[in-house]
């Protein structure tokens, strides 16, 4: 675990149904850190305001506000450190802030797979809905802030997670964090290896 003196903050983004989410929640519980998710923030929005995921991706291509509030709620939590930022936009939104910026990918189909199965739907319809918020988050990335969200380059690691099972992208991103860590001794929390 970290101390309390610890400041290293994470951006972790991806596509739907790249395991971002599933990956972020291992960061934070691996090195000791908080976790905070842009998608809990849109998803608790669309709660508040009676409407779907998709609507609300809707609305937030013509109400910028949407989209300002959740991203200034994430750039405020990243620079109080010690904290893991799990968000679409968070390796762009936080590129000035987060030590790390970790980017996964996965194709189409593997996404839509496991989001179907996840939600309990058919394949077609999660591919559908991942073009539909893809296309809203590329729009509103590009229009409220410039940025092209096909663009890997800002990341410090961008991982496929097709290429591997859970265990093995677990055991990338740790000895990537852990690499960090050992060239960055003041922000060391002198953590024990997690795999030999």
């Amino acid at each position: 675990m970290l101390s309390s003196r610890r400041k290293i903050s994470i951006a972790v983004s991806g596509k739907p149904g790249s395991g971002k989410t599933t990956y972020a929640k291992f960061i934070a519980e691996r090195f000791g850190l908080r976790y905070t998710s842009s998608g809990m923030i849109f998803r608790k929005m669309a709660e508040e305001r009676g409407v779907d995921l998709v609507e609300l991706h809707r609305l937030a291509e013509v109400d910028e506000s949407i989209d300002l509030e959740i991203d200034k709620r994430a750039l405020e939590e990243a620079k109080k450190g010690g904290v893991v930022v799990d968000g679409h936009l968070a390796v762009w939104i936080l590129k000035d802030v987060a030590d790390l910026k970790i980017l996964f990918i996965a194709p189409l189909e593997v996404r839509a797979q496991r989001i179907a199965e996840r939600e309990g739907k058919k394949a077609e319809e999660a591919r559908a809905e991942i073009k539909t918020r893809e296309e809203s988050n590329r729009l509103r990335a590009l229009k409220y802030y410039g940025i092209n969200i096909d663009d890997y380059s800002i990341a410090d690691l961008v991982i496929n997670t097709a290429a591997l099972d859970i265990e093995g992208v677990k055991r990338v991103v740790n000895s990537f964090i852990e690499e960090y860590l050992r060239l960055n001794p003041s922000k060391d929390p002198k953590t024990t290896s997690l795999f030999p």
